[in-house]
């Protein structure tokens, strides 16, 4: 994600900071300034049918109309005691508009952080307009698939200080979140819970959304570019992850798909350069987990086509792809791409994100 924020730590906005990250040439490496852009630091079995069971032979000597042909009331065994009905099953939880895979859905989301307009179009208006924007946006997307519209809230974001911990990271306040989950349960969405870690772990971080994540509706994306080492300050280079980090993070979101029968959960991790990802090969996605490589770049339609295939190139068996645009710096001098050329790309974007 293009941005974070700068200062002291917040809980529910962000404030003007130092020129962000980005430029999509698919290249640079960590230490190495990259250009700057303006910017902000970031159903059941039925049972007891009254069937009974063993309904005695009748009496021949009977002279009773008690029963057919005569028969009495004790020449006859006792009924069986109804059986009581079984449990309805609870059912398994699904996602937002049903089902239990993603494959089914194109995902198309807008992302930000309340009082902060630069971060994305999240941060502005009221929420529950913006979800319903994000619906029509969706459905030019869809294609040949069903619209599922994403929230992606910024639950982690960057500072260039250090704060008092030292991690150069500030963390979304649960009230905000909330305010996001039910927005998303409203209009049956999705909510991606984006991690810009600075100096922190990145899994310590996802484990702190634990709450959230046993939510069937509720996923993670990642922002290694804000992923710093021992040294490294957000802001001034990019940060980097590595495919092994990200299996780390897939593996426990696994765990919790499998504990709690959810259905398949997004693990986006956007990446504005090649440097951004080490060790690719490393990647192993998990079950119940959906990985999806987003390129970040900003630029003209031809800028990001190219920052496109050097990111895709030598993809991992088994990662998805997902594809941002800007409405703002990738109209500066440009204009943005249509549905129809974002749904060109080949691999076909499974997630297209909004910023």
């Amino acid at each position: 994600m293009a941005h974070s924020t700068s200062g002291r730590p917040t809980t529910d906005g962000a404030s003007a900071g130092q020129d962000a990250l980005r430029h999509g040439d698919g290249g640079g490496g960590p230490g190495a300034p990259p250009p700057s852009r303006r910017g902000m630091l970031s159903v059941a079995a039925a049972a007891g049918l009254g069937l009974l069971a063993g309904c005695g032979e009748e009496s021949a000597g009977s002279t009773s109309g008690a029963g057919p042909r005569g028969s009495t009331k004790a020449d006859r065994s006792p009924s069986a005691t109804p059986s009581k009905p079984s449990p309805t099953p609870k059912p398994r939880p699904e996602l937002p508009r049903g089902g239990r895979e993603l494959s089914r859905y194109r995902l198309v989301g807008y992302c930000g952080l309340p009082g902060a307009a630069a971060l994305g179009r999240l941060g502005v208006g009221d929420l529950d307009d913006q979800v319903r924007q994000i619906e029509k946006t969706a459905r030019a997307y869809a294609a040949d698939r069903e619209p599922q519209p994403v929230l992606e809230l910024l639950a982690t974001v960057a500072n260039s200080s250090a704060g008092p911990d030292g991690t150069y990271r500030s963390r979304t306040s649960s009230d905000t979140i909330r305010r996001f989950h039910d927005a998303a349960k409203r209009h049956r969405a999705l909510l991606l819970l984006n991690i810009q870690p600075g100096r922190a772990s990145v899994l310590g971080e996802v484990k702190a959304l634990r709450e959230w994540l046993v939510h069937p509706d509720v996923g993670i994306a990642l922002d290694p570019e804000w992923e710093m080492g021992p040294g490294e300050v957000p802001g001034d280079t990019y940060g980097h992850t590595s495919g092994k980090e990200l299996t780390d993070v897939a593996r426990y979101l696994s765990g919790i798909v499998d504990e709690h029968d959810l259905p398949q959960k997004p693990l986006v991790f956007h990446q504005v350069a090649v440097s951004v990802v080490g060790d690719q090969s490393r990647l192993r996605p998990q079950p119940g987990v959906v990985l999806i490589k987003s390129a970040d770049g900003i630029g003209s339609p031809g800028m990001k086509r190219d920052t496109w295939r050097q990111l895709v190139k030598n993809q991992p068996e088994g990662v998805r792809t997902g594809f941002k645009l800007f409405y703002e710096e990738d109209t500066e001098g440009s204009r943005l791409m249509t549905p129809e050329e974002v749904l060109a790309l080949r691999p076909r974007p499974d997630y297209v994100m909004f910023e």
